[in-house]
């Protein structure tokens, strides 16, 4: 007898659409729509709208240019932590071994 729930095989996989993988789908999304306020102050400051087309089609295209190319770039993680190791020190400089010392000290 066959069973009438279907398996979702798809857990714990990150989101995939059209090959954008994972956060740069809001990435370009969260883009999208600035750009889209962006023609609307354009064009309600009075703005030609040749020229506002003009102007949001070229960023548009440069960013959908841009995130595909983090994405494939980076993949699903790496963008992540190429923002976190920036945030690493370079090295850390010590002028005492009090630190040490003492945590050696609670550890027994």
């Amino acid at each position: 007898m066959s069973s009438i729930y279907q398996i979702n095989k798809g857990i714990n996989k990150s989101i995939e659409f059209r090959g954008l993988r994972a956060q740069y789908i809001g990435y370009l999304a969260a883009g999208l729509v600035a750009l889209l306020i962006l023609f609307a102050v354009l064009y309600i400051a009075g703005v030609n709208t040749y020229v506002c087309l003009v102007v949001i089609f070229g960023a548009a295209s440069a960013l959908i240019f841009y995130t595909f190319r983090l994405s494939n770039k980076y993949g699903k993680y790496g963008l992540m932590k190429k923002r976190a190791r920036r945030q690493l020190p370079n090295y850390l400089k010590f002028r005492s071994r009090k630190l040490f010392i003492h945590l050696k000290q609670n550890a027994s």
